[in-house]
């Protein structure tokens, strides 16, 4: 009898996605599409870096802004955009 250790069970792949987005979450990514925003801008951002769609980056000003992470850019890949 062989050792079930030895040929271990495939994982199952890494889904992008958890949940289905809002209207108002992919309207956000379309915004991120064109330039970074502010987080106080959209009440989403907070859901979507949870979701690592969205990531914040440093201005000159000294504050904070949101951009597409690639898995972001992914999405709206595919749904036909970009």
């Amino acid at each position: 009898m062989s050792d079930p250790n030895e040929y271990p069970t495939p994982r199952k792949p890494r889904t992008m996605l958890r949940r289905i987005l809002s209207h108002h979450e992919i309207a956000t990514l379309l915004l991120l599409l064109h330039a970074p925003i502010d987080a106080s801008a959209k009440p989403e951002i907070p859901m979507l870096q949870e979701a690592g769609l969205v990531e914040p980056i440093e201005i000159e000003s000294g504050g904070t802004r949101f951009q597409l992470t690639e898995d972001g850019t992914a999405v709206l890949r595919g749904l036909g955009i970009r």
